[in-house]
Formats: C-alpha cells, structure tokens, sequence
C-alpha cells in the first residue's frame, strides 16, 4: 500500500485522498507518522519518491503491518508544528518520526525554542498515546551561523533523545547534504535518489521500532 500523504497547510489539516475525511478512517492499522518539513513532504519529486513513501514499500514487503502517514509541510517550523500535532494525534499512532528544526535552523531562531517546542510535542504526543514509540531526526544548521550556534543546534536533538530515552537519526541527509548528485538545484532539497539514500537511513533505526 503506498503512504498516506495528507497536506497542511496555514489552517486546518487536508487530507489530499479524501477531504471530508476524518482522521480515524483514514488508517485501518497502526501508523507511522512522520511529522516534519518539506524534507518529509518530499517537495520538488513525486509524492510516491518521497523517503516516507519508500518506508512504506519496505514495511510491506517485510510484512508489518503499519501504514505509513506523511504530515510533512512546506516551511514548517517547530512552533508550527506545535499548533498542529493535535489534528495528527487522533490517528492510531504506534510510531512518530519527529523530522523538525531544519527551517528552525535556517532562520537562525533560537535553540532555547527550538527545544521547548519539540518537548512539547513529545509530551502531547505521549499523553495522548502512552505507548508511542518516537524517533527523533536529527538536522544541522548552516555553517554560516558559526560555530557555537551550530553545536548548540546539534545538541538539541541529541539531548531531547537522551533526556526522553527515544531513539535520534544523528543526521538526516546524511550522505545526501553536500553533494549535488542527490539535491535538486535548490541544493537544499533531495532528488529521488536523494530520497532513497534517506530511506536507508532511516530505516534501521525505524526498524527497531517495530
């Protein structure tokens, strides 16, 4: 089955398969929700490149039973991504790939936030599903920003998987980021070869989720 994309924008959540639908008919079994940017949205390729939907062909042909939910959003932030976890949580959640910070990152905001915000929504995530397992993706900032905002930026991912005792992608793209072969011509944003090199990435760590 291929991964359930849905959409969202500025105000309420829309799911491109069926708009009137409500969140509970839209998987029959358990979800994995990957919660993040455009980099999870898939933005520049097709909805069935994006890394999301490439862990859903794996998790079908491995047999386990999980559809996959793409709640990636273009030039989302992690305060933005508090404002809308609500909608996501109703759904029958057994694992959430939290991929948020890199437009955080971008804008230089700061860390201090960028914390708070991600706690909050392991928190509401976790309130309203106990038994969630969670996987934290790690982002870089930009170089440009110096040296102690980017290690200040690191250590955030890397303290909210100790101090949650969850699971951290230590680096997103990494082997994608830097080289032009697998970015489109924005240099930010993953070509379709470039989404398959996430997927690997991703996958051993989701794995051990399940």
């Amino acid at each position: 089955m291929q991964a359930l994309t849905i959409g969202c924008g500025s105000d309420a959540p829309r799911v491109q398969e069926s708009p009137a639908a409500e969140p509970e008919d839209l998987a029959a079994r358990p979800v994995v929700l990957f919660f993040g940017t455009s980099l999870t949205a898939g933005l520049g390729v097709e909805p069935d490149q994006a890394f999301p939907a490439i862990i859903q062909q794996k998790l079908d042909s491995a047999r386990l039973d999980y559809e996959v939910v793409n709640a990636g959003e273009s030039g989302a932030t992690s305060a933005g991504g508090v404002r809308r976890i609500d909608w996501f949580l109703r759904l029958p959640l057994a694992v959430l790939v939290l991929e948020l910070g890199a437009n955080d990152g971008l804008r230089g905001q700061d860390v201090s936030a960028l914390r708070a915000n991600l706690q909050t929504i392991i928190d509401r995530s976790r309130a309203r599903h106990p038994d969630l397992r969670i996987v934290i993706a790690g982002m870089e900032a930009p170089p440009n920003l110096g040296r102690e905002y980017t290690g200040a930026f690191r250590r955030v991912f890397e303290e909210l998987s100790e101090q949650n005792g969850v699971r951290r992608i230590p680096f997103l793209l990494d082997g994608v980021a830097g080289y032009p072969e697998l970015n489109q011509a924005d240099g930010i944003h993953p070509t379709a070869e470039g989404h398959h090199a996430i997927a690997e990435t991703v996958w051993p760590v989701l794995l051990g989720e399940l």
